[in-house]
């Protein structure tokens, strides 16, 4: 450990990119139902015509499994003003009226960068650069600006295009005993990469997309897996379980499990 760790940051660097929107929406059975046929036709071609043209700009559609609602849209976008825009001409189709929205989930796709932060922040305290000074804000720009471009098909991802999705928030732990935040950076990194093993043992079977949600929503992190085959998401997440990270500091929020709808199988599922 460097002989002056103790006064280092201990705020990881992080990575930022595509701005996410989850839609999770219920739709009114009843009052869609007491539509004449016509008007039934003519909104949900509306609505079709729309998300074929959102999914081109990255938004993908599924159809949730369970009480928690009968619609899931996913948007990825470049920054929020845009997935703003997006979130209005959702709400301005005629089909909204016949919508309900019982959450919704607002992030940032993230990159951690535990091991080359750490990497970083030693390397300017071994040129006597003092941290927060404006040469040091000025080094971590620079590092931050070469690493945004080398890692900007990770930041700005296209919706992966499997079968299935699993989308949960999470939190980690600030209990009276146990409190993420409190461990050293260093201890953290470690933990942060015995997890990453995990999922790397899964790379050609789940895609994972993290997005940080910290200030923007009441969770801290989203996590996105997406596969083929579903059974996959109980696997990983089970695995991951044991990792100390997970065992002891993890805490999750409600999970949504949805298998992807084309322009058919969104006008089916409305379809009387």
């Amino acid at each position: 450990m460097h002989e002056h760790a103790p006064h280092l940051p201990e705020v990881p660097l992080t990575l930022e990119g595509a701005s996410l929107l989850h839609q999770m929406l219920r739709v009114r059975w009843a009052a869609w139902r007491a539509l004449p046929a016509a008007d039934r036709s003519s909104i949900l071609q509306e609505a079709s015509a729309a998300l074929a043209g959102m999914e081109k700009d990255g938004t993908a559609a599924f159809t949730l499994l369970g009480h928690k609602g009968d619609l899931m849209l996913i948007h990825f976008r470049p920054d929020f003003e845009t997935l703003g825009r997006v979130q209005t001409a959702i709400s301005h189709l005629r089909l909204w009226d016949y919508l309900e929205q019982p959450t919704s989930y607002v992030s940032v796709v993230e990159l951690g960068l535990y091991e080359s932060t750490m990497k970083t922040y030693g390397g300017l305290t071994d040129k006597g650069i003092v941290p927060h000074s404006p040469e040091w804000n000025a080094a971590i720009e620079e590092t931050m600006q070469r690493q945004h471009e080398a890692m900007k098909p990770r930041l700005y991802p296209e919706i992966p295009d499997a079968k299935f999705v699993c989308f949960y928030p999470m939190d980690r732990r600030r209990g009276e005993h146990k409190n993420w935040y409190q461990l050293p950076m260093a201890e953290r990194q470690r933990q942060m990469s015995e997890h990453g093993m995990v999922g790397r043992r899964y790379a050609g079977t789940v895609r994972q997309i993290i997005s940080g949600s910290i200030g923007f929503d009441d969770w801290e992190w989203g996590v996105d897996l997406f596969a083929e085959d579903p059974l996959v998401f109980k696997k990983l997440i089970y695995e991951m379980r044991f990792d100390e990270v997970s065992a002891v500091y993890a805490a999750f929020g409600q999970f949504f499990v949805g298998q992807r709808l084309d322009r058919a199988g969104f006008e089916a599922l409305l379809t009387l």
